[in-house]
């Protein structure tokens, strides 16, 4: 009786056994179809994520003017804080968003159309300068003599042609999708504001429902400094772009330089990614600076943004963002580039924060396995 129970228990192992690798081999079989399936999923959803995405940006404004009408006088503004401050905030930015598509969308659109109108003269122009350049200039080696014979094939009328009206009236149909898309988003951030302490509620007793008490406290302090880290981090570097665009733009304007909207615009979106950004969006500006106005006004340009960033990394981002990521450069330039290659410019951007946090696990977890050591060692101290 025993070894005919033994013997079922054997079978009923070989038995899951077969079935789990059958299962994993038909998954990694269907692997393509199921990475589409995955990616379609949360295309469909990517509305809601976004929705999320606004309302966490926009939770601590709220949150700010919520408080606000909450001490009024009057119970009528007490009762609908909550409604009040989600449709002031989001007047507000609505506002600014509208001063922008007015005032500066119109100035960059113009500088970059005339940009790629003129880029093939702007080309051409180069090109003519380093042919009539002596023999024995620096200029005239292999590398630049290389990089001008790409350029001297250059013509614009290569990326805009009958060809590609196709997949221009397919880029002008996903913007159609894209502005539903932005609707749905913000209908569901007008939501998840309204309603979240239900939402946190929920979460909290899921949680408590489904996890033990130290688990719980360790994820529950692990997601509070992850929402400090996040909200102080993507704040301050929105901040801290639109102070660097408008200096920029100031300063390249000053100097006459064309296109300086365009350029400042470039090197202030550019210099939300810590470190990498900033070399990026100067390199972008030096090179339009170098086609577009020669050498010498290349020169002026870089040494302005050069004194610029250093002014902005040493006094304007560190009143901004604070110490509050106290991580090293390298470690910085290291999840910039891991999140770049894996998620593009958002994973760029989102990565630093992330590297952050994942630092201060690391460090708890340090600190965790030093005092396990050393409790160790005075117990085995003590018994011997």
């Amino acid at each position: 009786m025993n070894e005919l129970k033994h013997n079922g228990k054997k079978l009923f192992y070989w038995i899951m056994l077969g079935t789990a690798l059958i299962i994993i081999y038909k998954a990694i079989d269907q692997l393509p179809n199921i990475a589409e399936a995955i990616g379609v999923f949360f295309g469909a959803i990517s509305p809601i994520i976004a929705g999320a995405f606004i309302a966490y940006v926009l939770y601590m404004p709220c949150k700010k003017v919520e408080k606000w009408f909450k001490k009024s006088k009057f119970q009528v503004l007490r009762k609908r804080a909550r409604a009040l401050s989600i449709l002031i905030v989001y007047v507000i930015v609505i506002l600014l968003l509208f001063v922008v598509i007015k005032a500066v969308a119109p100035v960059v659109m113009e500088s970059l159309a005339e940009l790629v109108n003129n880029l093939e003269g702007y080309v051409r122009t180069v090109i003519d300068n380093y042919n009539n350049l002596p023999e024995d200039s620096f200029f005239k080696n292999r590398l630049f003599g290389t990089v001008t014979q790409y350029f001297s094939n250059f013509n614009i009328m290569d990326y805009v042609n009958i060809n590609n009206i196709t997949e221009y009236a397919k880029g002008a149909i996903e913007v159609f999708k894209g502005v539903f898309q932005v609707f749905v988003a913000l209908i569901v951030s007008i939501y998840a504001l309204s309603e979240r302490n239900r939402i946190t509620n929920f979460i909290k007793k899921l949680s408590k429902a489904t996890l033990n008490e130290h688990t719980y406290k360790t994820l529950a302090k692990y997601f509070n400094s992850a929402n400090k880290i996040f909200t102080r981090f993507i704040s301050s570097q929105l901040l801290d772009a639109i102070v660097v665009s408008i200096l920029t733009t100031i300063a390249l304007s000053i100097m006459n330089i064309k296109y300086a909207p365009l350029l400042g615009l470039t090197i202030g979106l550019f210099n939300i990614i810590p470190y990498i950004g900033a070399i990026i969006g100067v390199a972008i500006a030096t090179i339009i600076t170098f086609i577009t106005g020669g050498l010498t006004q290349m020169i002026w340009m870089l040494v302005v943004t050069v004194i610029l960033q250093q002014i902005d990394a040493n006094i304007i981002n560190p009143k901004i963002v604070g110490s509050s990521l106290k991580i090293s450069p390298l470690l910085v330039i290291v999840a910039v580039l891991i999140g770049g290659k894996y998620f593009g410019m958002v994973g760029m951007f989102l990565s630093v924060p992330i590297c952050a946090l994942i630092k201060i696990i690391m460090e708890d977890y340090i600190d965790y396995q030093m005092k396990r050591k050393k409790l160790e060692e005075k117990q085995q101290s003590t018994v011997y």
